[in-house]
């Protein structure tokens, strides 16, 4: 009778357990990233009454063992995909997919599935206790080195690229074939020097006597400067075009800009080839030429920034240029089972979660992120109720063992009576 009393209380106790799980998990049902949990129990050991009997001129006996009650063998995590939520935040990112985030937390980096970041005030990338989100930066130039180890993300207020000298600019368009002789066109463009200083180049075409023949002369900010077709600096240079194929002789030339800081090399001005379905041509009609583009621009100021589905980190500047700034990492393990709770919805390495395996997101089985949403919690309330019921109802039971056990007790002391 003891015994059964002892089971009874070792009842009540794992169920007592078993809802302190189901209580957690209902609390947190609208946790961002929270993965929910269940209650394993298992048989405490046995006490052998009497062992097996081998068969031996007669049949063979069975052991017999009374059980001394249940515990709790484990209690295992669910990482079931939760649903989505839109936020709008361009910094609330989800994992579609394997993975976690990881956050550096006072020097201990945790891993968590909820993506609820902002940067603060020193631009950092956090979660809402602090933790900076770890990745890798780009250096000046835009690249980033996946294979180094993983460090803070940060993205520096006021942070600026370098302005990008004009080395290559693009004409495209139509000169009118019937342009009359001594006829002009005239096209103007910005360039940049290594400074990023602001020059104004305007390129001049004038019909010569020859149909398909033009001359080109430049100024910059109103200042005549030299040409240069292969064949030496001159004031101007003449060229001509297919009368079949409206191509000119003349792919390129080189502008030698001569205010401002340039490397010497002039810039490159290309007219296009057949190749090309935007050249520049001679056809009779419409004028429609005009510069297409060119690849300077001035110093450049972050004005926002993007993430992409891979945690690429890109940042828009004034001159219109986009620039990689960082890229976030997500973790993998070999057993994410294993790992160990910590608090606000991350988890920590143990010793049977393996070792954190990081990489680019949508790499080595690792998810895609969305931006602008939160994966939430994946408690299925349904299921937690029912086991709410299932709970109670073992609580009750074992009781029951309890009072039962101090009945037959009673009953036992009175037979003296």
């Amino acid at each position: 009778m003891l015994r059964a009393m002892y089971s009874g209380v070792s009842g009540l106790r794992s169920y007592q357990t078993m809802m302190d799980v189901v209580g957690n998990n209902i609390s947190n049902s609208n946790t961002a990233g929270f993965k929910s949990s269940q209650t394993v129990f298992q048989d405490r050991l046995s006490q052998v009454l009497q062992g097996a009997g081998q068969p031996a001129g007669g049949g063979g006996t069975n052991p017999a063992s009374v059980g001394l009650g249940v515990r709790l063998a484990s209690t295992p995590t669910s990482f079931v995909q939760g649903g989505l939520q839109v936020t709008g935040r361009n910094t609330d990112l989800s994992i579609q997919g394997d993975g976690f985030f990881a956050v550096n937390f006072g020097g201990e980096t945790l891993y968590t599935r909820a993506g609820s970041f902002s940067f603060d005030s020193g631009g950092l990338l956090v979660n809402p206790q602090g933790a900076i989100v770890q990745g890798w930066l780009a250096d000046a130039t835009g690249a980033i080195d996946s294979t180094l180890p993983v460090e803070d993300l940060r993205m520096p207020l006021g942070q600026v690229i370098d302005p990008v000298e004009t080395d290559s600019m693009r004409l495209g368009g139509n000169l009118p074939a019937d342009t009359a002789t001594a006829g002009q066109i005239s096209s103007s463009f910005t360039v940049y020097d290594q400074q990023g200083t602001e020059y104004r180049i305007t390129l001049t075409f004038e019909k010569t006597a020859n149909p398909d023949e033009w001359t080109v002369t430049a100024t910059q900010d109103g200042a005549a400067i030299t040409l240069d077709d292969g064949g030496g600096a001159a004031a101007s240079i003449t060229f001509d075009f297919d009368n079949t194929t409206g191509l000119s002789n003349l792919p390129t030339f080189d502008i030698i800009p001569v205010a401002g800081v340039w490397d010497g090399d002039g810039i490159i001005v290309d007219m296009g080839t057949a190749a090309d379905p935007d050249a520049v041509t001679q056809f009779a009609g419409a004028n429609s030429f005009s510069a297409l583009s060119q690849d300077g621009a001035a110093v450049g100021f972050l004005q926002s920034f993007s993430i992409s589905q891979e945690g690429l980190i890109s940042g828009v500047f004034s001159n219109g240029k986009t620039q990689s700034l960082g890229q976030i990492a997500l973790v993998n393990f070999n057993n994410p089972a294993g790992l160990e709770r910590a608090d606000g919805s991350t988890w920590r390495v143990s010793v049977n979660s393996g070792l954190p395996q990081t990489g680019v997101p949508g790499t080595g089985g690792r998810g895609l992120l969305a931006g602008g949403t939160l994966e939430m919690s994946n408690v299925d309330l349904a299921q937690e109720f029912t086991n709410l019921i299932i709970a109670q109802r073992g609580f009750q039971a074992n009781s029951r063992i309890i009072s039962t056990s101090d009945e037959l007790l009673a009953d036992l002391v009175n037979l003296k009576r």
